[in-house]
């Protein structure tokens, strides 16, 4: 995508979070997973590469010690479409009776997430909970319910907030969605 389609893109997309909405959704995370980890001294793991702006934002907010590496697993790829389950890196910290705080930008069908967590649970993780910044309101069931949830989405195509559209607009501090999708 070049640069102008890109400027075209977002020109034309829907608001959906505004900056602050988000913002005011990190804080209230914060304060809800303080409240069930400030003891726990959990490993958190980041999913790449939609998780780092979230994370980037949620770990300054979180007062308590913890480890932090990271995960790339990834459905997508270049495409708008979720296909094969791809494991890029496992984290290099060892999980076993851990309690493990997953990291993501969207929960979306659920597929990548309920995956990364069936395998830190069989790799011998204590707990394992999962944070993401928003939710797509999809009107059916997903394999995975998050502990911790920050915004809802209408079920449409969104990019900010580490959400991508063919690769663009990741760094967008508010979530939009394209236009007529």
């Amino acid at each position: 995508m070049t640069p102008d389609e890109a400027k075209r893109i977002l020109a034309d997309a829907d608001l959906i979070h505004s900056a602050a909405e988000v913002t005011g959704a990190i804080d209230r995370l914060a304060t809800e997973i303080t409240t069930h980890l400030e003891g726990a001294h959990p490993l958190v793991l980041t999913v790449m590469g939609g998780g780092i702006i979230f994370a980037g934002q949620l770990l300054p907010c979180l007062p308590f010690p913890l480890e932090h590496d990271y995960v790339h697993v990834t459905r997508y790829g270049a495409s708008t479409a979720g296909g094969e389950l791809t494991w890029v890196v496992e984290p290099r910290t060892a999980v076993v009776g851990r309690v493990v705080l997953v990291l993501d930008d969207i929960l979306d069908e659920g597929i990548t997430l309920a995956a990364i967590k069936a395998r830190l649970m069989a790799q011998g993780a204590r707990e394992c909970l999962v944070a993401v910044l928003a939710e797509k309101e999809l009107g059916r069931a997903k394999p995975i319910r998050p502990d911790f949830v920050g915004l809802r989405l209408p079920n449409r195509y969104v990019f900010g907030c580490g959400m991508d559209v063919d690769g663009a607009w990741r760094n967008l501090p508010a979530i939009y969605a394209l236009a007529g999708r």
